[in-house]
């Protein structure tokens, strides 16, 4: 059997008497898009910094394509990349330059034919050699996309990959997200407020809170389930504590 892309057992975090993460268990199916949603604080960056290895878990396990991730970092993180538009590359550098850089990092076999490659597909050639700091939100977003993808990551975590983009720009980077999912069968973990966005690309959701998965589920389940006529009305009915059978159809 192919393994899990991510496979998350009894995770937990405290930072002293605060539990940020506490006993989330979870599976990444192997080629699917799976969004992971909660208010914040719900303990959501907290469970994809331990996923990256960023921070150590207080308790539990993670293992990535089958591999333990804790023990063996270094195996599994070049399949892996992270991207987040509040996470800002060297203003100061050109686009080129910012890719040359994390294409080196991960040791990316040709990065220049790589960064041409990505600038074809995410509309960035006539962009290469500006500097980031001189980009729209929307070209900025596009550039992080790429950096992203510069490793080709068979298991790629995005946090709120389309905050702050017009409907368009975000359309745009949904479906180049979901083109490289479909052509490459890498499996997508992805941290999400827009539930419009997580009905539409989400084979499973997983919803926080308080540091726990308090439901899962394809989003139609989902809304079968709850009897709402969308992933929003979903959302607002579990982080507010409704338990589904008392709620009122739609």
């Amino acid at each position: 059997m192919t393994p899990a892309a991510i496979s998350v057992s009894n995770l937990k975090k405290h930072y002293g008497p605060i539990v940020a993460v506490d006993g989330v268990s979870f599976e990444v199916k192997a080629g699917e898009i799976t969004g992971l949603l909660g208010g914040n604080g719900a303990g959501k960056t907290t469970t994809i910094a331990m996923i990256l290895g960023l921070v150590l878990p207080s308790e539990g396990q993670i293992r990535i394509l089958g591999i333990d991730a804790i023990k063996e970092r270094q195996r599994v993180l070049p399949c892996m990349n992270f991207e987040s538009p509040y996470v800002d590359m060297p203003l100061r550098l050109t686009v080129r330059q910012n890719l040359t850089v994390y294409g080196d990092l991960y040791e990316v076999r040709d990065p220049k034919s790589r960064i041409a490659e990505l600038g074809e597909a995410l509309d960035l050639s006539d962009l290469l050699d500006r500097p980031t700091g001189k980009l729209s939100a929307g070209q900025k977003t596009r550039v992080s996309l790429a950096k992203a993808l510069i490793n080709s990551p068979r298991v790629p975590l995005l946090d709120e990959p389309t905050a702050s983009l017009d409907p368009d720009t975000a359309d745009w980077v949904r479906s180049r997200l979901e083109r490289y999912c479909g052509e490459t069968g890498a499996s997508l973990l992805l941290a999400s407020h827009n539930m419009g966005e997580v009905e539409r690309m989400c084979r499973n959701v997983l919803i926080m809170k308080k540091g726990k998965i308090v439901d899962e589920g394809a989003p139609k389940t989902l809304l079968r389930k709850y009897g709402r006529r969308n992933m929003e009305e979903v959302f607002l009915d579990v982080v507010r504590g409704r338990v589904a059978a008392e709620l009122p159809r739609s």
